[in-house]
């Protein structure tokens, strides 16, 4: 299967993961239909004829690299229709063809057709022929989606019918499976193409990752070769290849070029923005980057839920990924940071901060092809953090609430992926909500978001002077209130609110002509400030985040002796008052 000139000890040792894992399902003689996806318009390593390395796209890698042996490779796809690796085979098509146009009247030899329905019986008369005359063939549909699109039977063309059909029948035909064949479906996302061919028993589904650090380091080295690097870059070749991750070698190929032709020098800054720019392209906006600006000790109180999260962070600087747990659920009332500090952390332990944006589409398939998208992302981006803010209503749930089960599949895949220990240390996922009572069991269970976080209202004097010192830090309003402790005494104020009175403050002050705010402007807001008053609801979430919190040491001593009947009672109650199930 791969060229000859390979070594006779290891013939697949050259050849990337995913390409040695086909080659090794076709030794077994029990498939012939291949599903490559994934990144699958990435450059690839190829072996020029003088044996020199290099890398071509992923048509040239599979007619020369892993087809090249084969006495015959043709491609097809809906655009540029029926064609052949090289003259010689293109010369046999047009022989068998030409008999093809005798017999039923065509004249396919002179125009072939485009069109899936004529053009999968030439391509199926052609193979049957030349794997009855013991030629050993290859060939390769791309754009696969196109042919044998997702979704129900009922509501596929006639032309999607025939191809789907055509495409099952082949993954098990005897003939083709008994002869010297390959069928290789190319597509970027495996949701996006018929179920019956992906779940297909006689279909070997083989993803294309984006390159590993050391893929993305021999390509730096190929790319760079004979150039003096620190014309171009501030970083070594390693750093470049370490801080490319979730890049494919396209990408990377574009940053070089630029400053290679473009005198674009690389810095650590211009390639963060860089990869940001490219990464959040690729996703279409269903990902963005969040840039953690601070790290924890800018987090104002919540000193035992800091402490956690350092210790963690330490972890991870030690390379101790095997104690970090999957995921953490940080819930609390709206306006106790929440956000704020899984952002920090993130700027604590110095790994990219991605927040998911809206996935989901009114198409059928669009919505899973999103979320198979991102996951291939977040697995090349490692180490990450990833939050989900409004966890609750973001995820949904098992419930496919008339959609034809898109919601169910969708929820049962974020699951499957949370839960994987493989990712352990690597995505570290922050489920973020004030109402973690209402997220599934599924998704807060140990295994998956296994820390549970509970952050609250300041609770006493220092604690409400610390959260003022620090939204004084974000507000810039350097303005002095000695008394602030004393005049908020008794008072449920969040971040929000304080944040609020120093804004409301400082245009009090420009209002009177001054660019200075005093105290007494504070004061006299302060005297004002009447925020929204949600009592129930406060109370509910303050409950809920007790009932979820997985260390008693995180409570304020308020809520750490509340007895847990109690809690629970108490929620009832208060889902009865607001008329909540």
């Amino acid at each position: 299967m791969p060229k000859a000139k390979r070594s006779k000890n290891d013939p697949l040792g050259d050849l990337p993961a995913w390409a040695q894992k086909l080659a090794q399902r076709y030794y077994t003689r029990t498939v012939s239909t291949f599903l490559v996806y994934g990144a699958v318009r990435d450059l690839q390593p190829v072996t020029a004829e003088d044996g020199s390395r290099g890398f071509g796209n992923l048509r040239a890698f599979l007619a020369d690299e892993l087809f090249g042996g084969r006495d015959h490779v043709v491609f097809y796809d809906r655009s540029s229709g029926i064609r052949a690796s090289d003259p010689e085979t293109q010369k046999d098509l047009s022989r068998v063809l030409a008999g093809y146009d005798v017999m039923y009247g065509t004249d396919y030899s002179k125009v072939m057709p485009r069109d899936p329905g004529r053009a999968l019986q030439i391509l199926e008369n052609y193979l049957r022929m030349r794997v009855t005359d013991g030629k050993s063939m290859a060939l390769i549909i791309d754009y696969a989606e196109t042919l044998a699109p997702a979704g129900e039977m009922s509501h596929l063309s006639p032309e999607d019918r025939f191809v789907l059909a055509t495409l099952v029948k082949w993954a098990s035909d005897p003939q083709l499976l008994g002869g010297d064949v390959s069928v290789v479906l190319i597509i970027e996302n495996l949701a996006e193409v018929n179920p019956r061919i992906t779940r297909n028993p006689y279909v070997a589904n083989i993803e294309i990752s984006l390159p590993t650090e050391p893929e993305r380091l021999e390509f730096v080295k190929w790319k760079l070769e004979g150039k003096k690097l620190p014309t171009i870059s501030d970083l070594g070749m390693p750093a470049l290849a370490k801080m490319t991750a979730g890049l494919s070698r396209i990408n990377l190929d574009r940053v070089l070029n630029e400053a290679i032709e473009g005198g674009n020098r690389i810095t650590a800054d211009v390639l963060k923005e860089k990869k940001k720019e490219i990464i959040q392209a690729e996703c279409h906006g269903l990902l963005e980057f969040i840039e953690p600006a601070h790290n924890l000790d800018s987090v104002s109180g919540h000193a035992m839920a800091k402490g956690m999260l350092r210790n963690a962070a330490a972890a991870l600087k030690k390379g101790k990924i095997e104690v970090m747990p999957m995921g953490y659920l940080v819930s609390g009332p709206v306006g106790t940071g929440k956000t704020y500090m899984v952002t920090c952390f993130a700027g604590d332990i110095g790994v990219p901060c991605v927040k998911f944006l809206n996935f989901r589409s009114q198409w059928q398939g669009v919505t899973e092809a999103n979320l198979e998208k991102i996951f291939n992302i977040l697995k090349a981006l490692w180490p990450v953090a990833v939050m989900i803010d409004e966890a609750d209503a973001f995820l949904g749930n098992r419930d496919s609430g008339g959609d034809s089960g898109t919601s169910s599949r969708i929820f049962g895949s974020i699951a499957s992926f949370m839960g994987n220990t493989e990712y352990r240390g690597k995505i570290i996922w922050f489920l973020l909500t004030c109402r973690p009572d209402l997220l599934p069991i599924d998704l807060k269970r140990q295994g998956r978001a296994e820390e549970h976080i509970g952050l609250f209202y300041p609770q006493n004097d220092p604690e409400r002077l610390d959260l003022f010192k620090a939204m004084q830090r974000k507000t810039h309003v350097p303005v002095d209130v000695p008394n602030f402790a004393e005049l908020t005494k008794g008072r449920t104020m969040s971040g929000a609110d304080i944040e609020a009175i120093l804004v409301r403050s400082k245009f009090r002050a420009v209002t009177d002509g001054r660019d200075a705010v005093t105290e007494a402007d504070v004061d006299a807001v302060l005297k004002d400030f009447m925020p929204p008053t949600y009592p129930n609801e406060i109370e509910l979430q303050n409950l809920v985040a007790v009932q979820e919190c997985t260390s008693k040491a995180l409570l304020p001593e308020a809520f750490a002796k509340l007895d847990r009947d109690f809690v629970t009672r108490r929620i009832k109650e208060l889902k009865l008052l607001m008329e909540e199930r």
